[in-house]
């Protein structure tokens, strides 16, 4: 079994492992780049999903759709709508595979998904983005943000911010360049 990294196994002097030491490496399945395009993100959660064994292999070669995915709690659930998950190739017949776009349960702690509905039901405009799908440690995760929507103008200035960005940028590159041919 290999180590993520080499202090995945240190321990204290009671056996027990340190904290915010895991060795568990993040495979990323799939981003929501589109939710970081037209959405202004506040805060993230890391959550878990209740999945059926076909999705989990449809998910770990990547068959997974989550543009017009979004989240929404109902009688004090998380539930993930939309995130159309494709059936398992290798399944011998339709009755072993799974709905492709049924509601997933996502798990929190009560106590976040309460934080969280005050956030979305007293902020006006706000809504449950998934911005991105992997595993840690065998165990498939989804972070989901708490977003509000942009307009065109706030994109058109995001995109004017970049593109000075990056033309300072070129610009110290070129002036390095030229501090080191002379």
């Amino acid at each position: 079994m290999a180590v993520a990294n080499k202090n995945a196994n240190k321990r204290d002097k009671h056996g027990k492992k340190k904290p915010g030491v895991t060795g568990l490496d993040k495979k990323i399945v799939a981003t929501n780049r589109r939710a970081r395009r037209d959405f202004e993100i506040s805060d993230t959660y890391e959550c878990g999903m209740v999945l059926r064994g076909s999705e989990v292999k449809s998910l770990r070669e990547s068959q997974v759709q989550m543009t017009e995915a979004y989240g929404r709690i109902d009688e004090g659930e998380l539930w993930l709508l939309g995130l159309n998950i494709s059936p398992y190739a290798s399944t011998g017949s339709a009755s072993f595979g799974h709905v492709p776009d049924r509601h997933r349960k996502l798990l929190l702690h009560r106590t976040e998904i309460d934080r969280i509905d005050a956030k979305v039901t007293r902020g006006g405009g706000l809504a449950l983005v998934p911005l991105s799908i992997y595993f840690i440690g065998g165990r498939a995760k989804i972070e989901l943000g708490i977003a509000r929507g942009k307009r065109e103008f706030d994109r058109r200035q995001d995109i004017a911010r970049r593109d000075a960005d990056r033309e300072a940028e070129r610009e110290m590159s070129r002036s390095r360049q030229r501090k080191h041919y002379q």
